[in-house]
């Protein structure tokens, strides 16, 4: 290869390298079809990926580490001040979800003064797992918080909130075992109260959004992008993903066109609003109804 740092070079000039924008990647299969979208698009080139626990990154968005990406609802709820919540994307659910429960030895009406572990990389799993056992099932458990680790977790306690890959895993092959009770918090929260539950948002730094609004557009339009191209190849990502991943292409499939929800619309926010009421946090969710978008 040739250098260009003989004489003809002189009198090119340096361009200005912009940063690109920080954006949150959660390192659990929920967000793996925006990946496969964005790998598939070509705009994952664009962005400054940061992986990262639900927990990470909410507190990396908190803390200015990162300019945008999916962030626990709880994080959203607690930070309304500095954050803006992006319109028609979000993890959650309208009934079971497959990947946020509460594993138990005993039935859940047993549970009051015993200890209960909890998982260690989501707030919002947490919150819903403490507001259901209390206000719906009418039980309260002494919680501590465990590495999300069974093993760990059931050496200590008769019951455990577990989330992400981890809980997956449990339901699928350990439950069944070790016959352990599996309560599905989407749907515990679906039969309550009859809505959707919303896991995690899309929040933007206010700040961010303010000095780079063309920035924050482009990046919520490729991840929107992303999704609806995962959507439409959903067996090839299942299949693909299955050969290096401990769940068949079917489970894969299974958890993401019939568990997760990635949209974000009137319901969903109804949802929202309801759990900030019931767990008296503030909204103003103005931003992301579908007329403001």
């Amino acid at each position: 290869m040739r250098s260009v740092s003989g004489p003809g070079a002189r009198n090119r000039h340096r361009t200005t390298v912009r940063q690109r924008p920080r954006v949150g990647h959660i390192d659990f299969l929920n967000w793996l079809p925006i990946m496969w979208g964005l790998a598939r698009t070509g705009n994952l080139i664009e962005l400054d990926l940061v992986h990262g626990t639900p927990d990470d990154l909410s507190d990396a968005l908190a803390a200015g580490s990162i300019d945008l990406g999916p962030i626990s609802l709880v994080e959203y709820l607690s930070h309304t001040d500095e954050l803006e919540l992006l319109p028609d994307l979000a993890i959650g659910c309208d009934g079971p979800v497959m990947s946020c429960l509460i594993v138990s030895r005993v039935p859940l009406d047993r549970l009051d003064g015993v200890p209960v572990a909890l998982s260690s990389t989501s707030r919002t799993s947490v919150r819903l797992a403490r507001l259901l056992l209390s206000d719906y099932v009418g039980v309260r458990p002494r919680f501590f918080v465990s590495p999300p680790d069974p093993a760990i977790m059931f050496a200590q306690a008769p019951a455990a909130v577990l989330i992400g890959d981890v809980a997956l895993r449990t339901a699928l092959f350990d439950a069944p075992e070790r016959g352990l009770i599996v309560h599905d918090l989407g749907q515990m929260w679906r039969e309550w109260t009859g809505l959707p539950f919303v896991f995690a948002v899309l929040g933007v730094r206010r700040e961010f959004a303010l000095r780079e609004p063309d920035s924050v557009r482009r990046v919520h339009a490729d991840l929107l992008t992303a999704r609806d191209v995962a959507l439409a190849e959903m067996d090839e990502l299942c299949e693909r993903a299955a050969r290096w991943e401990e769940f068949d292409a079917d489970t894969l499939r299974r958890y993401y066109t019939r568990a997760l929800d990635f949209d974000l619309g009137p319901r969903h926010l109804e949802g929202i609003a309801e759990f900030a009421r019931r767990t008296g946090y503030r909204t103003n969710l103005s931003a992301a109804l579908p007329d403001s978008a």
